[in-house]
């Protein structure tokens, strides 16, 4: 096993939320997660910044995320047309999708990973609740798997 750091990768937070993207902010950071965090807020805005169209047609200002943190009610696009998009195009599909959302609902649930999901986790109530759940993330997704290089 390599003792080497791994590199920080971008992680692209899909939420319409302000006061969600904030508190997400903050969890990270809590959380000791430093990669860095961008963000869209709706579906047709993340197939944008994905397929680098309009104001986001730079890869340099807006790199290709390693990790898409995915908010499923949101505007314009919801969160469900924007994976089934990701999931269709070949090289997109294979940035991990990670819901981050209110519902609870098993159809939503059952739906998201039948689209293609990697995980799905509920918004937890409290911003203490909120730093737990991306500690675990943190470590699953930046210390344990191993993920794909994007460009």
């Amino acid at each position: 096993m390599s003792s080497e750091a791994k590199p920080l990768v971008t992680i692209l937070m899909a939420d319409d939320d302000d006061e969600d993207y904030m508190l997400t902010a903050e969890a990270l950071h809590e959380a000791r997660i430093l990669n860095p965090l961008c963000r869209v807020k709706d579906g047709e805005e993340l197939m944008d910044y994905l397929s680098l169209k309009g104001e986001y047609s730079s890869r340099e200002k807006f790199p290709l995320p390693s990790l898409i943190l995915l908010d499923l009610n949101m505007p314009r696009k919801d969160g469900r047309e924007a994976l089934k998009e990701i999931e269709a195009h070949d090289e997109l599909r294979k940035i991990p999708v990670v819901v981050l959302t209110t519902s609870e609902a098993k159809e939503d649930i059952a739906k998201c990973y039948e689209i293609g999901a990697n995980s799905y986790i509920t918004k937890p109530v409290t911003f203490d609740g909120l730093v737990k759940a991306f500690k675990a993330l943190g470590q699953y997704w930046f210390e344990i798997v191993e993920l794909p290089e994007t460009s």
